[in-house]
């Protein structure tokens, strides 16, 4: 099978990956457990029961775990100023819990010497999230540490998409007008068309979605097989799109998924949310689709798949590529995490 970078690769064409997927453990489990959308619906809890013992939560019988990100928004914004109040409190909260977890990856070997972390998931696109992670910056500064902490600029779903185009030498996208990038998370799996816009910029700062399928398996019983086949059938519905718009794809796939990525394309480590048995040995998602889609155009399929975090990271190097040392991460399901050093050009 064609590889034009490999699979989980370190050295990628315009960063190096000093580190993904890194699960760093204390005394309570792992330390990035405490930053994720799980996290904060739990802090939110703790405040909410000794105010439900009372009669007085303000949010009243409706469970944590049934608020939309909207819907807490909408009480932080304009809610009654007890439920705003509340919600407020498990921000604050949480963002003491970012910043305890920053500090905790600032001190291992791969992410010493960072200047910047962007940080991305579903919990940064509501204004909660946001503010929690604003507020985890003026505690990281106040506390000492000088590190910039940026949001990832594009939608999360659409960043997922994106940074794929970062995994690919410049010299396989010239010519095309496109390429087909995957994002597979926890709850949903993502399939669509970045469109490149190479001649207004070639360092891709002008990439952006073209169109997209999403399919949320989470909402399904769904086996691996299964998954695998409905990933295939969005693809080829985007490569139809794409021809009948004369938009000129590239023979070459992203794929962005959880865990640890081997060499051979195989998911080691931290696939447990996905649909189905991931991490088998005898499973490689790169080798079921290029079985399924040889060749687009006139030229054999080349695929690469990484992690998550990395790809979703990568969809800012346009703005982070000033920065020497730089990560992200990304408060989802869980707490993905990416360390970079961006690669100068001799």
């Amino acid at each position: 099978m064609p590889v034009i970078t490999g699979h989980g690769a370190k050295q990628l064409p315009s960063v190096e990956v000093d580190s993904y997927n890194l699960e760093i453990r204390d005394e309570d489990g792992f330390v990035g457990d405490r930053a994720s959308r799980g996290a904060f619906q739990a802090i939110l809890d703790e405040w909410r029961e000794p105010l439900h013992k009372l009669g007085a939560d303000p949010l009243g019988d409706q469970p944590t775990d049934a608020l939309s990100k909207k819907e807490l928004d909408a009480l932080l914004a304009n809610g009654d100023p007890e439920a705003a109040g509340l919600v407020h409190s498990a921000v604050e909260a949480f963002a003491k819990e970012l910043e305890r977890v920053i500090r905790r990856f600032l001190k291992s070997g791969s992410w010493r010497d960072t200047q910047a972390i962007v940080i991305g998931g579903g919990f940064r696109e509501s204004r909660v999230g946001e503010l929690a992670i604003g507020r985890t910056e003026v505690l990281l500064k106040s506390g000492g540490t000088n590190i910039e902490i940026e949001l990832i600029r594009n939608h999360p779903d659409e960043a997922g998409l994106i940074g794929a185009a970062h995994l690919m030498p410049s010299w396989t996208l010239e010519g095309f007008d496109g390429i087909l990038a995957v994002d597979i998370g926890g709850t949903n799996i993502r399939a669509g068309v970045v469109e490149l816009n190479l001649k207004k910029s070639p360092k891709l700062e002008k990439a952006k979605v073209w169109k997209s399928e999403l399919w949320r398996h989470g909402d399904e019983k769904t086996k691996r097989d299964a998954a695998v086949e409905r990933l295939i059938e969005m693809l080829r519905d985007l490569i139809k799109t794409a021809a009948k718009s004369k938009m000129k794809l590239a023979p070459v796939i992203g794929i962005g998924c959880p865990g640890l990525v081997n060499a051979e394309g195989a998911i080691e480590t931290g696939a447990q949310n996905l649909p189905g048995n991931w991490q088998t040995k005898s499973f490689n998602l790169p080798a079921c689709i290029q079985d399924a889609i040889p060749r687009i155009g006139k030229h054999e399929t080349a695929i690469v798949m990484h992690n998550d975090a990395v790809v979703q990271g990568l969809s800012e190097l346009p703005v982070m590529r000033q920065f020497d040392h730089w990560g992200a991460l990304t408060i989802g399901t869980g707490l993905g995490n990416a360390r970079f050093t961006t690669r100068r050009e001799p």
